[in-house]
């Protein structure tokens, strides 16, 4: 009998040219999923988080703390931290999404180990999947812009490059997300990317610029990938010295590609293993 074409040889090899309607077709098989009622409540709900906190921290603790100084510009606190809010919301998003949603599709539901059985190669699988968590990103960025926009926090002009901005650190953190993902062997290691997401949080120049924290805790904070998106988003909200933002879009470009790279090969050989 002869071997179905689905399965065999190179169609099934990840690496090689990327198919846009293989991708295509794992989107929107999660944009059909995602039409029930409780996925359009888990969409609106990510909203919820980053105004919170904005309103907390930096309409609340801000009137205590002041204005601050950003490259050589003296800004409201509240406008420090919003572009911040929105970077993190975007990496919670994006992490949820393509790490615990994925994981639960990719080891509980067994939802790829059908879409092995097709030509869609597993780095496809893995881009449309990537793919699907930006959209979903895209969504809380528009939304949390147009609140900015409405407080005075963000000016109108710089909105639609904040909103490509948004789309980089969304893919870069879902290709990252991704990567985890398929390494994650049950939902308790969960609590581990959640440690590691917070500290990043906390950390990552988010509320404090990274210049004020001790040398070493300054270098550690400004390498991971939440204070490069922060650095970007805040440089491009504040008009502050836009020349540097040339290295935050390289780090997260590269970390998007090595995510995504690394997430299909792993899948391929734990699919076909």
């Amino acid at each position: 009998m002869t071997a179905s074409p689905a399965l065999t040889g190179p169609t099934r090899r990840p690496g090689r040219t990327i198919r846009p309607a293989h991708v295509n077709a794992v989107f929107l098989r999660n944009v059909e999923a995602a039409r029930h009622a409780s996925s359009i409540w888990v969409l609106l709900s990510g909203l919820f988080e980053p105004v919170l906190y904005l309103g907390a921290v930096g309409l609340g603790v801000g009137t205590l703390i002041g204005d601050l100084t950003v490259g050589g510009r003296t800004v409201d606190y509240a406008a420090f931290v919003a572009p911040a809010m929105l970077a993190a919301s975007l990496m919670n998003g994006a992490v949820s999404e393509s790490t615990f949603t994925f994981f639960t599709r990719l080891r509980m539901t067994k939802v790829h180990d059908a879409t092995a059985c097709t030509p869609v190669t597993s780095t496809e699988t893995v881009c449309g999947e990537a793919l699907w968590s930006v959209a979903k990103g895209a969504v809380h960025a528009l939304s949390f812009l147009a609140f900015l926009c409405a407080l005075g926090l963000v000016e109108p002009g710089r909105a639609p490059w904040l909103f490509m901005a948004s789309l980089l650190v969304s893919a870069a953190f879902s290709a990252l997300g991704l990567a985890l993902a398929v390494f994650l062997r049950g939902t308790h290691q969960f609590d581990r990317v959640n440690l590691v997401t917070f500290t990043m949080f906390v950390f990552s120049g988010t509320f404090v610029p990274t210049e004020d924290y001790p040398a070493g805790l300054e270098v550690l904070a400004e390498c991971t990938p939440l204070a490069q998106a922060v650095e970007l988003v805040r440089r491009l909200s504040l008009g502050t010295g836009l020349w540097a933002t040339a290295v935050p879009c390289a780090y997260l470009l590269v970390l998007s590609a090595a995510g995504l790279l690394l997430a299909g090969r792993q899948m391929e050989r734990s699919l076909h293993a």
